[in-house]
């Protein structure tokens, strides 16, 4: 007797939105990833990765259909969610038409904002739902803990699993639970729901560290409620989005449970009673940036990381501010190095030889809220396609982009003792292998520049002989009190 191979559809969106920037993000910003390309996947580090170890360990027959992913940036434009449902749509249809579907499963983010829409994937969610044969079918998912999550996600899913840590060096395990809650479903025949519940709080990304109260605090007490019921598949602590001007935007909490409402009601009014007492343990304390850099400057060694949440490339930032290499040619610390995001930069040293010394704008044109170009004599000491991989395959980049990453074009250049990365294509400084395949040896340093909030901590930490967290003008502020909100619920602490 041959058993049926349980079919389950494969796709992914994934997109973390922040609405406080001018740009729009259009389908060329996007990696578009069709059919087989997704099962390439095999092996990557992903969260995809993740979901087909599962896929295979179970013996599934995997559908994949398609995966548009993009780096933190702007709104983006309704076309591309309607272009990315034209394709699931199809690919849904036909595999119910054919063969039918025992599943689906789904990589996403969970903080995407769309040009006419605050919640896409909730909508994305109910409008699966809505096709003929796909209403009742069990329907998983892992997403980033930076999320906005609303009651239409919760709605739509059986079991949306979120990431445990930040920085994010779960997201591929994260992915291999949520795939096994989807196996557990089908083998006991269960449907479980989600409960969720938004909490009046919101945190700045530097106050969502794991490591760290309350991150820390509300993930032990989500582990014991899971250990408490049995019932409880699954509780997730939700440290949001900040720069998400959305109506459920901040912290939140939500369970999978097959038990009574009661139950899991009472469990998120426990989550939600522990971070209003621990809320202000969530408002990140920053230097004052000359103050870092003038202590820096009276010590030995090396090397210091002076950390710049405003310009955080991982939470939609430009990482093309300049301030931190400001304060290095101000103070003259030298043996440091940044990176800057910049490809008017890159282009106009395409021709420079090593040693040339050349006047540029560096930096500094992407966002209006950040410090502005520099214009400096910078001398050029190499360039490359800016390919490298990741030395650590549980690095959040791999599980947004796979181990092998692309800064685009790139150019070293050196002014003054600061060693300057310039690439095309902003790159979250996730791994020392972004530094080290261009010729710099971070351990051998003095001060590094680094564009990230708390997902570096994961490549930086185990070399850094202190941070300092520094405050600068940008538009991943921590100053919450300075963005424009317009949509966002209120009352939220700490806006009042």
């Amino acid at each position: 007797m041959t058993t049926k191979r349980p079919r389950i559809l494969l796709a992914g969106l994934y997109h973390e939105t922040h609405t406080f920037v001018d740009e729009i993000t259009r389908l060329p910003d996007y990696e578009i990833l069709r059919g087989a390309a997704l099962l390439a996947r095999r092996g990557d580090g992903s969260t995809v990765d993740g979901f087909l170890e599962v896929a295979e360990t179970e013996g599934w027959d995997v559908v994949p259909v398609v995966e548009y992913s993009a780096l933190p940036s702007g709104t983006t434009d309704q076309a591309v969610f309607e272009a990315f449902w034209r394709e699931l749509e199809a690919g849904l249809r036909a595999a119910l038409d054919n063969g039918g579907l025992d599943g689906i499963w789904l990589a996403l983010h969970g903080a995407m904002v769309t040009t006419e829409s605050v919640d896409p994937e909730g909508e994305l969610l109910a409008r699966i739902r809505a096709i003929p044969g796909a209403a009742t079918l069990p329907l998983y998912a892992v997403f980033d803990l930076h999320a906005t999550f609303t009651a239409a996600m919760a709605k739509g899913a059986n079991g949306l699993v979120a990431y445990r840590e930040n920085p994010h060096t779960d997201a591929r395990d994260s992915a291999v639970r949520s795939a096994e809650l989807l196996a557990r479903a089908l083998r006991e025949h269960a449907s479980p729901v989600m409960h969720a519940r938004n909490a009046a709080i919101i945190w700045a990304p530097p106050g969502t560290g794991t490591a760290d109260r309350p991150m820390r605090d509300l993930e032990a007490l989500a582990r014991e409620i899971e250990a408490e019921d049995a019932e409880i598949w699954a509780v997730n602590i939700i440290g949001g989005y900040s720069f998400s001007d959305v109506p459920d935007a901040g912290v939140a909490f939500s369970l999978i449970t097959t038990g009574s409402a009661e139950r899991a009601e009472a469990a998120l009014d426990r989550l939600e009673a522990l971070a209003v007492e621990l809320r202000e343990l969530g408002q990140p304390k920053e230097w004052d940036l000359d103050t870092a850099l003038a202590e820096i400057r009276t010590l030995e060694g090396g090397p210091y990381i002076v950390v710049e949440p405003a310009d955080n490339i991982g939470g939609g930032a430009p990482g093309d501010d300049t301030a931190i290499l400001r304060g290095f040619l101000r103070h003259g610390i030298r043996n440091a190095a940044v990176a800057i995001a910049d490809a008017e930069t890159v282009k106009a040293f395409a021709d420079a030889v090593p040693g040339e010394v050349r006047t540029v704008r560096l930096g500094g044109k992407a966002s209006r809220l950040g410090a502005g170009p520099l214009e400096i004599e910078a001398a050029f000491v190499s360039r490359s396609d800016g390919e490298f991989t990741l030395e650590d395959r549980n690095s959040h980049l791999a599980a947004m982009q796979g181990i092998h990453i692309s800064m685009g074009p790139s150019v070293v250049l050196e002014a003054d003792g600061v060693r300057i990365l310039v690439n095309s294509r902003k790159t979250p400084p996730f791994d020392l292998g972004q530094l080290r395949s261009q010729g710099i040896v971070p351990e051998e340093l003095t001060a590094i520049g680094v564009k990230a909030a708390v997902a570096h901590r994961r490549a930086y930490d185990p070399i850094a002989v202190r941070s300092y967290t520094v405050a600068t003008p940008g538009p991943c502020t921590s100053v919450l009190t300075s963005l424009p909100y317009r949509r966002l619920r209120k009352p939220v602490f700490p806006l009042g």
